[in-house]
């Protein structure tokens, strides 16, 4: 088989950069291989409203298969790509059939990183990133007594949601002395930390997990002091490990993630790589190298890969924006702040409804808004703008943030 594109990633990624080159007019041959058996589908959800019985899963999918099949784009499910060959222009599948392209987008986001402790392996003790993990974990929590979330990301705590409101007796444990220490401010994190207390959660911080107990199945997870905290399922929420071997193998420069320009090229000839596993520079994060696990990053940086394609080239900039259910609360979140020496308090957390702007050296670089979409919506403006602005002006809910750019 040969196709002009071949996309190796199915998730919103992948998909994005298929619905964009039609979109562009794109007329040559287009195939996505994707690991899993599914259509492509939404990835946010699993830990939400999916995993919650919120959702079918038919609401989750991109596209439904009429989509694909009308636009002529050839889906090679359940496979996986092993070895990449740059000179030849071929991937390898995990069934040792060698697949042409023209040009190559690497959109494999990552696999979830499990705990390399004893018993890690366990049954029981389950990651998050797949439909399987997802219907894996609602199985297991219907019979399951107590639930023991690792990780106090985004993942952890929406899990930790999800089974606290349906009843079952959960326990959070956080290696770090705060939850979301690595994406937001304190002021957000005490917010989330006793949220999730006044649920019932019992939350514990600055814990280490030495071994996952169990014969055949988990029973318990060991702590550093010794104390085992009995579980009948372990969510291990603690990120991601970047799928890129195969071009790391081939050549491609990279470390964590593979390495690409503005352009989202690799050091490889006509191999792309976008979202969860593209390292890039990015000017939202003064520039530094980062991998961005994030629906908006995966779509944009497809975009930009697409628009290459047909001749439309134009570097990736785009601010990046996140966000995350849980309970009655609707987190969303523009901008990086990461590297911020101060954070300004915007309304009041009693209220439920607030926001927390950032800033680095006088410049706004990020906002967290909770139950406050209008100052997400205007927040999204003044970190474009990188507004100059003071902590007294920003904390005046009185005033519109948009009132805050120069006329």
């Amino acid at each position: 088989m040969h196709f002009d594109v071949v996309i190796v990633g199915a998730g919103h990624g992948g998909a994005q950069v298929a619905v964009m080159l039609r979109t562009q007019k794109f007329a040559g041959s287009i195939a996505i291989i994707g690991d899993e058996p599914e259509l492509p589908y939404e990835r946010p959800p699993l830990s939400k409203e999916y995993f919650a019985g919120e959702k079918e899963f038919e609401r989750i999918q991109l596209r439904p298969a009429k989509y694909w099949d009308e636009r002529e784009v050839t889906m090679l499910l359940g496979t996986r790509v092993v070895a990449v060959d740059p000179v030849g222009h071929t991937v390898t599948t995990d069934a040792g059939e060698a697949i042409g392209y023209g040009k190559l987008v690497w959109a494999t986001g990552g696999a979830p990183r499990m705990l390399p402790i004893p018993g890690g392996d366990l049954p029981g003790v389950q990651g998050v990133r797949t439909r399987a993990d997802a219907d894996a974990m609602k199985a297991a929590s219907e019979t399951a007594g107590q639930v023991v979330v690792i990780g106090g990301g985004y993942i952890g705590l929406e899990a930790a949601a999800v089974l606290s409101k349906a009843g079952k007796k959960v326990v959070l444990l956080e290696a770090l002395d705060r939850v979301l220490a690595r994406v937001a401010g304190v002021e957000l994190s005490r917010f989330y930390e006793k949220e999730h207390r006044d649920h019932g959660v019992d939350l514990r911080l600055g814990v280490c997990v030495d071994a996952i107990e169990g014969e055949g199945h988990v029973t318990g997870v060991r702590l550093a002091d010794g104390e085992v905290v009995p579980a009948d399922l372990v969510i291990v929420g603690i990120g991601i490990v970047p799928a890129v071997e195969p071009l790391v193998t081939a050549g491609a420069e990279g470390g964590n993630g593979v390495s690409v320009d503005g352009l989202c090229k690799t050091s490889l000839p006509d191999i792309y790589a976008i979202g969860d596993c593209a390292a890039h520079e990015n000017v939202f994060a003064d520039g530094a190298v980062i991998r961005l696990e994030s629906v908006q990053n995966a779509n944009d940086q497809a975009n930009v890969v697409a628009k290459g394609i047909v001749g439309d080239e134009a570097p990736y900039h785009a601010i990046p924006w996140f966000w995350s259910n849980q309970y009655d609360l609707k987190l969303q979140t523009a901008g990086l702040s990461t590297g911020h020496d101060q954070a300004v308090l915007r309304g009041d957390p009693a209220n439920r409804s607030f926001s927390v702007v950032y800033l680095k050296a006088g410049r706004v670089i990020a906002i967290d808004c909770v139950n406050a979409t209008k100052d997400y919506v205007q927040g999204r403006m003044i970190v474009t703008a990188g507004l100059r602005a003071t902590p007294e002006q920003l904390a005046d809910t009185e005033t519109p943030l948009k009132a805050l750019l120069p006329a």
